[in-house]
């Protein structure tokens, strides 16, 4: 029997190139988005994560025509960038509603499902900004560490089910993710051009991070793997970053990431 797996944020980037590599390996996948149209590499279901009546209906639409559903990939997602005190809530609020609850829906429509069945797994697209904060990124950041920590908290409840949580913190990737962000350089001169230089460091960083097309093998792959552990890290220097943060006093981490993102 061929998975069917849900993609969200299917469209582009690691979603993308996720899609593919799936589909490669025999997979039914599904694509969700707000686009009217989707790609050769799944198939497009328009919904948008932030609405909870079209998340429901394209994953009743999935179960019509499929009869179950394996894997959800949630990776659907954008960046905001600027100084906390100039970030307008409204603005924090749309970083949350897709990044953190457009997850929240999509999980919130399949476990019921999963639960029936009695298996599934559940990918959550976290960042390695979750464990180590960027300044002048805290609502990208923050938003990130929400879906780690709900991750976890999720895996101990639905564990006993057969359902698997696994959280994924890719590192710096080379997509479309970088040219979409939102950045308000708004007091820029009352940070004495630390805003700007900040964003400059993250944007090369993630230009000549790891290709999309082998993060989204990576995901595939932790998709489809017999056992999956509950936290990934995607690229290796990043599994040393994120293992660094365990061992050195926060204060130290913090001015550490200062001098890197915001001197």
């Amino acid at each position: 029997m061929n998975k069917v797996v849900i993609v969200t944020g299917g469209t582009s980037g690691i979603g993308l190139n996720t899609a593919r590599a799936l589909t490669k390996q025999g997979c039914r996948v599904y694509e969700f988005s707000r686009r009217e149209e989707g790609t050769d590499a799944a198939i497009h279901i328009r919904a948008d994560v932030t609405d909870e009546l079209q998340v429901q209906r394209a994953v009743e639409e999935v179960l019509a025509r499929e009869g179950h559903i394996d894997v959800v990939v949630n990776n659907a997602g954008f960046g905001i960038s600027g100084a906390i005190e100039y970030t307008d809530t409204e603005e924090a609020k749309r970083q949350f509603d897709v990044n953190f609850f457009g997850m929240v829906r999509v999980n919130r429509a399949v476990l019921p499902h999963m639960h029936r069945q009695g298996y599934g797994r559940i990918l959550n697209m976290s960042s390695v900004a979750a464990p180590i904060a960027i300044p002048f990124q805290a609502y990208y950041s923050a938003s990130k560490a929400a879906v780690r920590t709900y991750s976890l908290a999720l895996q101990s409840e639905v564990k006993p089910y057969g359902i698997e949580i696994c959280c994924i913190m890719p590192g710096d990737i080379a997509t479309g993710f970088t040219a979409a962000r939102r950045k308000n350089p708004a007091g820029d001169d009352v940070y004495g051009g630390r805003i700007s230089r900040s964003v400059a460091v993250m944007e090369h960083d993630e230009r000549t991070g790891i290709p999309a097309e082998k993060a989204g093998a990576f995901v595939a792959g932790k998709a489809l793997q017999k056992n999956v552990p509950v936290l990934c890290t995607l690229g290796g220097k990043y599994k040393l970053f994120v293992f660094l943060t365990r061992l050195l006093p926060t204060g130290l981490l913090v001015d550490l990431v200062g001098k890197i993102y915001a001197s």
